[in-house]
């Protein structure tokens, strides 16, 4: 299987099965001599960890890292980083009843038609299971961007056409769908909860807000610095689209509204989403990614078996019913990589 390496000088290299051994990462082209422990990377873990509330998968992963290489006496060695997270609450046996079915919005189908095999206990590596050494390597990428003043934030803003309406940067972390908008994101959880109780799920749309990248961060033609992050977003299994500031609110705008004019001070509007021509303003980046709902749901659908068979299928088992609140630190952690891949390219292409 090809694809699983993601980034160009600082890059990561993620393994594992949803019911294997473990997952986990290899991080390659950190900085040497930058202090992190566990318990920095743990607490990104801990943020994407299933089982934090009545809206979350109930199956108990603890996500306890653990580094094998690449860190000597609290230091990065420059060496590649091994992170491991070993898999506690396998149930294989809860697939046995539809491991010959396709379900409905999962890989099953096109996993095999691609290698003639596949692993159907909870889809395997195209699970969200995997995005645990994602986190894990963007936890590292988010310390070595803390020492260029960057911050990246991720929040949900709206789930089942629930719509934040404020914005509050201390609800984020606060409320169980993790929604920047206190009010709204009760509201969201009540939504997710009745969908629940009946089977069934829902998506909604996450925003990232990204401050302190300098002025000039990004290759302006093919790896254009949006066009980089757009790939790490819709590198995660269920992001079905992104947009930039504006996004397709753009397409019903004039030139005169959407272009961002300048005076002596700036920028005088951030329509661009802070990248212009592929390469970082200086402004706040901006962009919303559009989260697909959870594709398996116990609400009975139709579908075909390997053997071509028509079938009633109902997935039954420990899913989350809305994958906002859990994909929040993942699209923190792609956005994370990207910055210190450009970062680390920028530096090369100057030196």
């Amino acid at each position: 299987m090809a694809g699983n390496t993601f980034g160009e000088i600082f890059k990561i290299t993620t393994f594992g099965e949803s019911h294997g051994t473990a997952v986990g990462v290899i991080v390659d082209g950190v900085t040497p001599g930058i202090e992190i422990d566990e318990a920095y990377i743990q607490k990104q873990m801990d943020r994407r960890k299933p089982g934090q509330s009545s809206v979350t998968s109930p199956r108990k992963e603890y996500d306890i890292i653990h580094i094998l290489s690449g860190v000597f006496e609290g230091k990065t060695t420059g060496t590649p980083l091994f992170v491991n997270l070993y898999n506690q609450d396998m149930k294989p046996e809860a697939y046995n009843d539809i491991q010959n079915s396709f379900r409905p919005g999962h890989a099953d189908f096109t996993y095999l038609q691609k290698y003639g095999i596949r692993d159907h206990r909870g889809s395997g590596r195209a699970s969200g299971r995997e995005t645990a050494g994602r986190v894990a390597g963007g936890a590292i990428a988010r310390k070595l961007l803390e020492h260029r003043g960057v911050q990246v934030l991720a929040y949900t803003l709206e789930i089942g056409g629930i719509r934040c309406q404020t914005f509050d940067e201390d609800a984020i972390e606060r409320n169980a769908v993790r929604a920047c908008d206190p009010i709204a994101g009760a509201k969201m959880i009540e939504k997710i909860e009745q969908l629940a109780s009946i089977g069934d799920s829902c998506g909604g749309i996450v925003e990232c807000r990204i401050r302190g990248v300098m002025p000039g961060l990004g290759e302006p033609v093919f790896d254009k610095l949006d066009a980089e992050l757009a790939k790490a977003m819709l590198s995660i299994g269920a992001v079905k689209g992104i947009e930039f500031g504006a996004g397709f609110s753009a397409a019903s705008m004039l030139g005169s509204e959407h272009n961002d004019e300048m005076d002596s001070d700036g920028f005088l509007s951030n329509h661009s989403g802070g990248i212009l021509g592929g390469i970082s303003t200086g402004q706040e980046i901006i962009f919303r990614i559009s989260v697909k709902p959870t594709s398996s749901i116990s609400v009975a659908q139709k579908t075909l078996n390997v053997n071509g068979e028509e079938q009633e299928i109902r997935t039954i088992g420990r899913h989350d019913p809305c994958i906002c609140p859990r994909i929040v630190p993942v699209v923190e952690a792609m956005a994370c990589l990207v910055l210190e891949d450009l970062y680390k390219r920028q530096a090369a292409n100057l030196g």
